[in-house]
């Protein structure tokens, strides 16, 4: 890909675009609210429609992706790089159609998944939750932010994260957020914020626990769920009216994330995330630090904000050429300076995609997964028998597929 140009040469080409369719971790102590009462009522699960309606469904989700598509590319531009690496993401997506199939399968016509829930008025302000078969009683709740480099990240991304955790009585939303052109860090930030505060005030409808809500962000999304609780502390600590309370949120896992921004523009331009694009992206080179959680966190006006913020667990793969490890490891680093209680788990040969798709694909054991149910049913001891009792998970892929896929991942 040639070079693009300076900035607000891009942010002018950007603004032509038209607006795309609306489609459906020294401990510490701090002070919680009082939760309202929650409602133990189990919802009804109704099958969702007809064959040709889920077929509809299908066409309207292919096309808004497709769509996206085109209008990043006229972004973009065409150069070399840059096909390179869409044609490598396709080949990756060919590799692993076996297991893509049946997740899909699963998302389109599964009565468990309630796909493009409604959560605010703008363009992809939709999430996506997956409930247990069976809710007897209200379940915690895994709040998912998708990955996609700012640019390609889409709920549907999440969707084997969500069914493999209500396959163990845990119900996740995946919220779907404006991506870069159609959006910039902030609108990122404000779309996952409100897609958070519908999560907080509006789960026990769905059977979910309020009082157990944990908030997962992956690549992108771990960078930009970071931002969003960072800055709701910020808001808490400083009086400001909110829709939704970081002592709402137990613990936040974010996985193989990006945190302090200057510190990578370089080796994203290297990656062919280039210099210009990814300051548009960011609003600028002079945004970089308002929008780094590192840097955020150790501003002397934050100081009464840190102390809000929940369980801080970042996980990572210590063969990441994405975003390397010494993301996770510096941001830790600063938690732990400022009073966060923190911890970074690091996973050892793991690279960017293994944690999040590679090793759920391959069934059995899955040590980031069983990781987090273990955290999350940490205090129930019923919730714990009953997950040393399930069965192995499903292989979704063969073996040498996922080694391929492994090899030309353009992440």
């Amino acid at each position: 890909m040639e070079n693009q140009g300076d900035t607000a040469h891009l942010l002018a080409r950007v603004s032509t675009l038209p607006t795309l369719p609306s489609i459906p971790y020294n401990n510490y102590q701090r002070r919680r609210k009082p939760s309202s009462k929650t409602k133990s009522t189990p919802p009804i699960i109704y099958n969702q429609g007809s064959f040709s309606r889920e077929i509809g469904h299908a066409a309207a989700e292919t096309y808004l992706i497709t769509r996206l598509s085109f209008k990043l590319l006229s972004c973009l531009g065409l150069g070399y790089r840059w096909i390179t690496r869409f044609l490598g993401l396709a080949l990756y997506a060919m590799l692993l159609m076996p297991g893509f199939i049946q997740v899909a399968f699963y998302y389109f016509f599964s009565p468990l998944v309630r796909r493009s829930v409604v959560y605010g008025d703008q363009p992809r302000n939709r999430l996506d939750l997956y409930l247990p078969a069976k809710i007897d009683s209200p379940k915690p709740v895994v709040v998912f932010v998708t990955g996609g480099a700012w640019i390609i990240g889409y709920k549907a991304w999440g969707s084997l994260l969500g069914k493999q955790l209500s396959e163990h009585d845990i119900i996740v939303a995946c919220i779907d957020y404006r991506n870069f052109p159609q959006g910039t860090i902030g609108d990122m930030v404000e779309d996952v914020s409100q897609g958070i505060s519908f999560v907080c005030s509006s789960i026990a409808d769905y059977g979910g626990d309020p009082n157990r809500i944990y908030l997962t962000g992956q690549s992108a999304g771990a960078h930009i769920s970071s931002c969003v609780l960072v800055k709701q502390a910020i808001k808490e600590s400083r009086g400001e009216t909110v829709s939704w309370s970081t002592s709402q949120i137990k613990a936040f896992f974010g996985l193989s994330g990006a945190y302090n921004l200057p510190n990578l523009v370089d080796h994203f331009n290297n990656r062919g995330l280039y210099r210009s694009i990814f300051l548009s992206i960011m609003e600028g080179e002079e945004s970089l630090q308002k929008f780094s959680p590192e840097i955020m966190v150790q501003d002397w006006s934050s100081k009464a904000a840190v102390h809000l913020l929940p369980h801080i667990i970042l996980l990572h793969g210590s063969s990441d050429s994405s975003i390397p490890y010494d993301s996770s490891k510096a941001f830790v680093d600063t938690l732990h300076r400022v009073g966060v209680q923190a911890e970074l788990i690091l996973y050892d040969g793991k690279t960017h995609l293994d944690l999040f798709l590679h090793d759920p694909l391959r069934g059995g054991k899955d040590d980031l997964f069983d990781y987090i149910v273990a955290y999350i049913h940490a205090n129930d001891k019923e919730a714990l028998a009953k997950d040393a009792m399930a069965p192995p998970r499903k292989r979704l892929a063969p073996e040498i597929l996922i080694k391929l896929a492994r090899r030309i991942s353009p992440f």
